[in-house]
């Protein structure tokens, strides 16, 4: 065992690449769950951006309009989710484990011939002078534009949602869609806005570890990033800025059981890889006691003659 040979500057700066594609899907779950609305097929959106994204970068040369695919893709795959929820008036539980499932097998099918295939590279962000500063240069700005545009969409969120007339309707519509509804608000839009949202966050995510994180496409790798980002949603409270900490929380989790399995810590390989699965379902446990946090609509149907 070598604990020396983990370095603390590229630890947390590997911490903060772990942690987007988990801040982008939990930021667009906690607005879709804002609106009333439980979406648990985060997964399967994650993973069709993550081939989309990947699939568009390789073909046309750029990362930014496989970025640009990805949400869009997972936008669309979050159109189906509300089409059954808030149309057909499905279970919102099954429909978004039955979304799951479908991302996992549509995204093994497109992605068949992209196996082996190299991205191209995207640009860090380098900013002269900052980025050559002895630790903080390395930790803080040397990333790519997506982590930095991660950080900013959950400033954008905690704004939107707490002084805007947008967000105020939005937490009217999920905390009682019937009173929502009563005063002349659109309640079945609102939940369809806040679900593409939450789709084209979800694809984005899964396009940053096929693109940028894991540089290449793999079946099923997004490897239970979206089940992650629903609890930390929970973990949040519902507060941004509380998901953006239990995003580096995650993340260095995630990282710091990587970095022991290279330095050889005397601890079985696979109980430290399933170490970040255990954190998320003691998390669970813990907060599932304490529900009055939640939007009182939450998981809700909702019908406009009710």
């Amino acid at each position: 065992m070598d604990l020396s040979a983990i370095n603390p500057v590229l630890l947390i700066a590997s911490l903060m690449v772990a942690a987007t594609p988990l801040l982008l899907a939990a930021i667009g779950e906690l607005v879709v769950e804002k609106a009333g609305v439980l979406n648990l097929g985060v997964e399967g959106m994650m993973i069709v951006g993550a081939i989309s994204g990947f699939a568009i970068a390789v073909e046309s040369g750029s990362p930014m309009l496989g970025f640009a695919a990805a949400a869009l893709g997972g936008a669309v795959l979050s159109l189906l989710f509300a089409l059954l929820t808030q149309f057909a008036l499905a279970n919102q539980v099954a429909s978004g484990l039955a979304l799951t499932l479908f991302g996992l097998g549509l995204s093994a099918l497109m992605g068949q011939s992209y196996v082996g295939i190299k991205p191209p590279a995207t640009a860090q962000l380098n900013i002269p002078v900052l980025s050559d500063l002895p630790v903080v240069g390395p930790i803080l700005f040397g990333h790519d534009p997506v982590l930095y545009f991660g950080i900013l969409l959950v400033a954008l969120v905690w704004a939107l949602l707490k002084f805007s007339r947008i967000g105020l309707i939005l937490r009217a519509v999920g905390e009682s869609h019937d009173a929502a509804h009563a005063l002349g608000y659109k309640v079945v839009t609102i939940r369809v806005l806040a679900i593409l949202f939450g789709g084209a966050c979800a694809g984005l995510g899964g396009a940053y570890i096929s693109l940028i994180r894991v540089p290449q496409w793999t079946e099923g790798m997004t490897a239970g990033v979206g089940w992650i980002a629903l609890a930390l949603v929970v973990f949040a409270s519902w507060k941004p800025w509380r998901a953006l900490l239990g995003a580096y929380l995650f993340g260095g989790i995630t990282v710091l059981q990587l970095n022991l399995q290279a330095a050889g810590v005397a601890i079985p390989v696979e109980y430290l890889a399933m170490s970040p699965y255990l954190i998320t379902i003691l998390v669970l446990v813990i907060l599932s006691a304490d529900k009055s946090r939640a939007p009182g609509s939450l998981g809700k149907t909702f019908h406009a003659s009710q």
